[in-house]
């Protein structure tokens, strides 16, 4: 199948996969579509306005036909959580529902990914239904062939064990660890299973196969702690306890990191037995494809984080809708926490981005100013560089300028300013602000803090902030808004006052 003019359908598009699919798919030159439930939940994406978004549920029958309206390929990776009442049922009813869809439709081929396991040995009802799905796909789709690719555990910057194994190996430097940490499994980067879902369009082989994926080590949770610890420059310890302990396990993880108990337990069911690659399919069909080595993909996403790169997280962690505007978000996301906030303002992008670029040195903070101030004192104390540097010129702003103990990292006139922390922290932090024009005229103030934490000490930094954060960074972005409208009202009423000067001058 090529690419010249063929239209694909994602579903699942707002998830972790599937929002790298559809950006992989457009740079290969495919036209996409996007199926979502909600439409609001894929704006603020990179790609938002280079795919068509269509509003459909794939558990109501009657709002899919139109999705599939002269679709050559689909995608299907939407799944109920499990945890969910009849999560299960609910699934396959999906897959049922979708396939049926595809097959009126003339699809040429479906794409599906599942998970690899024995999903009866791993006592996994996750697992178990991932399967059910692919195979309810497969019959109601009959005629639109099924390609199912099976993948063990997606290592990568967001996933949730890779998040798992970072936050904790970060945190918590002992554990005591049971059974399942010493399970053998074979971890597949997140890219790599982006690479095999579109090479699937261009081999025909591969319809109606079910291929499993997977990376060329395997590695028990253990050793990929320990594997990830190393390359940090972290001391880890484990002791070991002599049971399984699954349910015991899960609200561990769920204090340790942000992964919930009841999703850590069902990722932790799936390592009753070893998890790896049975045949060599994926070999054979996509041979260019080289699956990435752990180690490699814990260098890359470190490195990554540590440059700043910061871009790839922005849409999914400020994505929203201005009529379900969220006053902050807290989120663990490419191995940061991000702390955003939004305001919406009459005032125009320009007004909002000269406020908050003319932040810091003689003009202050607009809130709180004595507390950065403090700040900066124990910054110096410490050996820092503390608020004393001030800045260049009071308005004008370019990329390598000093701002109090920020370096001004990023600069789009009249849109963006992003700020490098040169304060002495326990890991890298930037704090971002964007300036969005809306259709209405309005303007959105995005306001966002990221911060790396390094180690546990970092962590406890982190969290020590957090309530000074909620009184500094909301006052500060209520500021700007404030100011910014009444720079606006004083440019207007200038603007007024230039119109008629003219006219009493003639009277």
């Amino acid at each position: 199948m090529t690419a010249d003019n063929e239209l694909i359908l994602v579903t699942g598009a707002t998830g972790y996969i599937g929002g790298r699919l559809v950006a992989k798919l457009l740079e290969a030159g495919y036209r996409v579509r996007v199926l979502t439930r909600d439409p609001a939940r894929v704006q603020g994406r990179l790609w938002t306005a280079q795919v068509e978004v269509v509003q459909a549920d794939v558990l109501q029958p009657s709002t899919l036909p139109r999705a599939f309206d002269g679709v050559a390929a689909a995608y299907y990776l939407a799944h109920v959580m499990d945890g969910v009442a009849d999560f299960r049922e609910r699934n396959k009813t999906a897959a049922h529902n979708f396939g049926n869809a595809a097959r009126a439709a003339n699809v040429q081929r479906i794409v599906y990914l599942g998970s690899l396991g024995n999903a009866q040995a791993d006592r996994s009802q996750r697992l178990l239904s991932r399967q059910e799905t692919g195979e309810a796909l497969r019959r109601a789709a009959s005629g639109a062939p099924v390609t199912e690719f099976r993948s063990s555990l997606i290592i990568g910057c967001g996933s949730m064990f890779f998040e798992m194994i970072r936050v904790g190996t970060e945190r918590v430097p002992l554990m005591f660890v049971p059974r399942w940490v010493f399970t053998p499994v074979q971890p597949i980067a997140v890219s790599d299973v982006v690479d095999y879902l579109v090479a699937a369009l261009n081999q025909p082989a591969s319809a109606g196969q079910v291929i499993e994926i997977g990376g060329p080590d395997v590695l028990s949770y253990g050793e990929m702690v320990m594997g990830y610890a190393r390359e940090r420059g972290l001391r880890h310890f484990f002791i070991r306890v002599p049971a399984f302990a699954a349910r015991l396990s899960s609200y561990w993880v769920h204090w340790a990191t942000p992964i919930p108990a009841r999703v850590a337990y069902s990722l932790i069911e799936g390592l009753h037995e070893p998890v790896a690659v049975q045949d060599d399919s994926a070999r054979r069909l996509f041979p260019h494809i080289k699956p990435k080595a752990y180690a490699s993909v814990v260098k890359d996403s470190i490195a990554r984080v540590d440059a700043g790169e910061v871009d790839t997280s922005w849409s999914d962690a400020l994505a929203t809708s201005q009529g379900d505007l969220t006053p902050a978000t807290f989120k663990w996301r490419e191995g940061m926490f991000i702390e955003s906030r939004q305001r919406y303002t009459s005032a125009s992008s320009e007004q909002v981005y000269r406020v908050f670029a003319g932040l810091g040195g003689e003009r202050g903070w607009l809130y709180g100013t004595g507390l950065w101030h403090m700040r900066g004192w124990i910054d110096r104390f410490f050996g820092g560089v503390g608020v004393s540097r001030g800045r260049r010129n009071p308005d004008d702003v370019h990329v390598g300028d000093v701002v109090d103990f920020w370096r001004v990292e990023k600069v789009e006139p009249n849109r963006l300013l992003r700020l490098r922390a040169e304060m002495r922290m326990f890991g890298p932090g930037w704090l971002e602000f964007e300036a969005q024009p809306q259709p209405d005229g309005s303007t959105r103030l995005l306001q966002t803090a990221f911060y790396v934490p390094r180690g546990f000490l970092g962590h406890v930094y982190w969290y020590s902030l957090v309530p000074f954060h909620a009184f500094i960074f909301s006052g500060l972005i209520d500021q700007i808004v404030k100011h910014a409208e009444a720079n606006q009202r004083a440019a207007v009423g200038l603007q007024k006052e230039l119109v008629s000067s003219p006219q009493q001058n003639r009277s």
